[in-house]
């Protein structure tokens, strides 16, 4: 397998070297070269498989020679032997049609972590035995840069530095980037900045000659196509267990950046019978402007109760425009350095066609997003969190055959946001025991003004040059 820039102007690399060089050189994503397909056969043999060996399953066409077969399974062993349900992803039933897919069993409560531990693991691997040293940057709306530090904390040939805007993500995420204190984990505060603003200083690194021929960048935001990968699988395991292949099964995602749902869209490729993935967005909605209206054009970020969330460019959009645009990667290049020029981009007819296939939207505003809330918990009895409210509530308002499975992606813990949904529901939701002492925990951080001088000064103060 190998793997292709979305700018069509960048090394064609590995799994190995997709793995560990995150953003393509010309500033595009890597993608596969071409979608491996699987058989209504090789679906159906998945019914009953452990998480683990359905994982093997789907993630072995896409690391090729990287990996034996033995040692993905051993990997994958030790990344979900961490989580604390023995199914890793279980379902959980609302009503006749709708579902819950619980993302967040992992160690630090959210779906990021399914993609980190193995991604952790995969960065260990891959670097053992040399003399080679990475520097991680990422930017965080909450849940990424917990998940990545917990994954790398400690971890051999690794150092890394997580931008999260100041203010603007939850007291229970901050903390818990903030109190991991291993020697090559660094926390930036940005100050008076949005998510944007540090995605954008973190691409703006990996493109500037200067600083990243100085170190060896490698990211763990979803622009890194192993995290992509490994978030294909929860769609292949929740599919099977609601009758996929013989019947079709939507998804509902919330989503910001897009790649959440850009791996139900991978799984759709290879094979997965998805009846509709609609995507979830709040008031912050790029997304469900660009799939309703074409109109993928940046606004200015809101904060709200969903911070994870609070995004007006979407990353892995990207991605799919490539691939709906016929993979002309010059063109696409075209069209996304006319976007960062204008902040505003039209989708070609084309994107336009191809997307409204397999893709439907909605935004979800505050009182949708409560109400959400309040009914999972007075028809279910289940307390969720708000960006799962959003997905919730998107999925409960589509059109959708009655005989269509919607599994709306439970992607954090609601003790990760226990002000909001304490207002909605009335219950106060509490912390698994296993990170129960979080707020007795020191922390350490570093507030930064968002500027690109002061945020490389800092990490080339702190970091392995090569």
């Amino acid at each position: 397998m190998k793997y292709v820039s979305t700018r069509g102007n960048a090394p064609v690399l590995d799994f190995e070297q997709v793995t560990l060089a995150g953003l393509a050189s010309d500033g595009g994503l890597y993608l596969p070269e071409s979608w491996p397909s699987f058989t209504t056969e090789q679906i159906a043999a998945l019914k009953g498989a452990s998480y683990v060996d359905t994982a093997v399953a789907v993630m072995t066409p896409f690391v090729g020679d990287s990996l034996t077969a033995e040692d993905l399974r051993a990997l994958c062993t030790q990344a979900y032997g961490r989580f604390a349900h023995g199914a890793v992803t279980p379902l959980v039933q609302l009503d006749h049609q709708h579902w819950l897919l619980e993302l967040f069993h992992g160690p630090t409560l959210a779906f990021k972590d399914v993609a980190l531990q193995l991604l952790g693991l995969l960065f260990e691997r891959f670097l053992s035995g040399s003399e080679r040293h990475i520097i991680v940057v990422g930017a965080t709306s909450g849940d990424t840069g917990s998940a990545a530090i917990d994954a790398l904390a400690g971890r051999a040939g690794v150092d890394i530095f997580m931008l999260h805007p100041k203010g603007r993500v939850s007291d229970v995420q901050r903390r818990q980037m903030t109190t991991v204190l291993a020697p090559n984990v660094h926390n930036i505060a940005l100050e008076d900045a949005s998510f944007d603003d540090a995605q954008a200083l973190v691409k703006a690194m990996f493109n500037d000659p200067s600083f990243s021929s100085r170190f060896a960048l490698s990211a763990v935001n979803s622009i890194n196509w192993a995290r992509l990968m490994a978030q294909v699988v929860y769609y292949f395991y929740a599919a099977v267990r609601l009758g996929a292949p013989e019947r079709p099964v939507a998804f509902a995602v919330p989503t910001g950046n897009f790649g959440d749902v850009f791996a139900g869209y991978v799984a759709a490729k290879m094979g997965l019978p998805v009846a509709k993935l609609i995507v979830a967005t709040n008031v912050n909605d790029i997304l469900h402007r660009a799939l309703s209206e074409g109109d993928y054009s940046q606004g200015v970020v809101v904060p709200t109760p969903s911070p994870s969330m609070d995004i007006q460019v979407s990353s892995n959009f990207e991605r799919l425009l490539f691939d709906l645009g016929g993979r002309d990667g010059a063109a696409l290049s075209g069209q996304m350095l006319g976007f960062e020029a204008t902040r505003a981009m039209r989708l070609t007819n084309a994107q336009r066609d191809g997307a409204s296939a397999l893709f439907t939207s909605d935004r979800i505003d505050l009182d949708e997003m409560s109400l959400a809330m309040r009914w999972a918990c007075e028809h279910a009895g289940e307390v969720i969190d708000p960006h799962t409210a959003i997905g919730l509530a998107a999925a409960r308002r589509a059109s959708l055959p009655a005989d269509v499975p919607v599994v709306t992606l439970a992607t954090a813990h609601p003790a990760k946001f226990r002000e909001p949904v304490e207002r909605a529901t009335g219950v106060r939701p509490t912390l698994p025991a296993r990170i129960g002492d979080l707020f007795d925990r020191e922390e350490r951080y570093a507030s930064l003004p968002g500027t690109f001088e002061a945020v490389t000064a800092y990490i080339a103060e702190r970091a392995v040059a090569k």
